[in-house]
């Protein structure tokens, strides 16, 4: 090892290292890189060395490569060794050689050891609850990733950007996430929800909205030891006249098996399921003002009334929003909403990259607030990001206790000033901020420039 990457290496373990150090530490990297099996020559940006800067890359506001080989520059200024290039280019072959089953392992090992915090009394009737969503991410308008991720079919060619669909499995009880799959803009979210299934470990619930609610999906759920609730598919009527009623507005009811295989299922996997299933609905009311949902039906295979009572499942319901809140801070707070890198394969390192940094956000919080008495979700995750910035040229320059002292600091800063409680809150769907009036583009750059110079 030479001595810039051993300075590098302390550098980053004293200060991203030290409040990641649960979660990810350098012994869990390095195991993960002998799992994978990589071989790599001895260079400033190994392995190490280039995950710590790109996870330091979509934490800072300025995501460019330019800023995280300046960071890397800057690191070692003050050290009698060699200062690297300020060109990009070694940094930028550094991560495309990361193998993205090396990214993959890290974010669900982060996420394993994070649910291996979660103790009992945390739970939602002593069952660990999941949240599935799905959403869309653009990227840079490439040919390569136009190929794998095209835009969509109704804008004209040169004129849009590639969007790939992702699907998430997020942690109800500490935020974070647990699972993704991606795939192209006109994936259904069924289709990403089948491919995670996996993830969920038996004594699971898994909590989602109208998208998942299938016949299939029920039974395959169940028989991986698991339950689910769902809102009831829009296709499905929902009548008090059939069913057996066990309380008010609760009833159980028989689902027969669809007459045809439907679109995305096997022959095999059709053939495989029951003839019938019992499930229990619950339909209500809501009658805040400013609520756009008045009536919501949903479907769950909890049948035991008498250990999951109808307000419970109603209340676990209305946390459904959670999923939308996780995916806005991954997407809107960290930035991932728009990628930056122009080939598929950096496009999903890039997404998993930006999910590992968003997981370590989450196990700092629940580090805070389980130290301070604060619930872990209702802290800032923005205010957590800018503490830890905030932060990190203190925890670099700091000696061993000094160390320590301050990052029990920044954990008492973080659990300081909890997000208010805000039950029942409407806003109007509605923008303030005028658009500037220049017109879509609808032709390619290029003809676009030449009628200007033509004009």
């Amino acid at each position: 090892m030479t001595l810039r990457v051993q300075i590098l290496k302390d550098k980053f373990s004293q200060s991203l290292g030290l409040p990641f150090k649960e979660l990810l530490p350098e012994s869990a990297i390095k195991l993960a890189i002998s799992e994978v099996k990589i071989k790599y020559k001895k260079r400033l940006f190994d392995p190490f060395i280039t995950l710590w800067a790109f996870l330091s890359q979509v934490l800072d506001s300025d995501k460019t490569c330019h800023n995280a080989v300046s960071k890397i520059i800057a690191y070692l200024a003050d050290s009698d060794v060699e200062i690297p290039s300020s060109d990009t280019s070694a940094y930028c072959q550094a991560r495309s050689r990361l193998p993205e089953k090396l990214l993959e392992k890290l974010f669900n090992d982060s996420a394993q050891s994070l649910e291996e915090k979660v103790t009992t009394e945390k739970l939602w009737c002593g069952r660990n609850v999941k949240v599935i969503d799905g959403s869309t991410v653009s990227m840079p308008d490439t040919v390569e990733n136009q190929k794998e991720y095209p835009q969509p079919s109704s804008q004209k060619e040169g004129c849009g950007f590639p969007i790939a669909k992702i699907g998430v499995i997020f942690s109800l009880v500490t935020g974070a996430a647990v699972a993704l799959c991606i795939d192209v803009l006109n994936t259904h979210d069924i289709k990403l929800a089948r491919k995670m299934y996996s993830f969920l470990k038996p004594n699971d619930v898994l909590l989602g909205d109208r998208a998942f609610c299938a016949y299939a999906d029920m039974f395959t759920i169940r028989k991986l030891g698991c339950d689910a609730v769902f809102r009831k598919h829009q296709s499905r009527t929902t009548t008090m006249r059939k069913g057996k009623i066990i309380g008010d507005c609760d009833k159980l009811v028989t689902w027969y098996k669809p007459k045809s295989c439907p679109k995305g299922l096997s022959k095999d996997e059709f053939d495989a399921l029951p003839p019938s299933i019992t499930v229990r609905e619950i339909y209500y009311y809501i009658v805040i003002p400013g609520f756009r949902t008045q009536q919501v039906s949903l479907t769950t295979t909890l049948l035991d009334k008498s250990s999951y009572s109808t307000l419970e499942i109603v209340g676990l319901y209305g946390k459904r929003w959670d999923v939308e809140l996780d995916l806005r801070h991954i997407k809107t707070t960290l930035g991932m909403d728009i990628l930056r890198c122009k080939t598929p394969s950096m496009i999903r390192k890039e997404i998993y990259v930006f999910l590992l940094a968003y997981n370590l956000l989450r196990s700092l919080m629940w580090s805070a607030g389980t130290t301070y008495g604060t619930p872990p979700l209702r802290l800032s995750l923005q205010g957590t990001r800018h503490h830890l910035i905030n932060f990190i040229p203190q925890l670099e320059v700091a000696y061993s206790q000094k160390r320590l002292r301050i990052y029990r600091t920044l954990l008492k800063v973080i659990a300081h000033k909890a997000v208010p409680d805000r039950p029942g809150r409407s806003e109007p769907r509605v923008r303030k901020r005028r658009p500037k009036i220049y017109p879509l583009m609808t032709k390619t750059r290029h003809e676009l420039r030449k009628q200007l110079q033509t004009a």
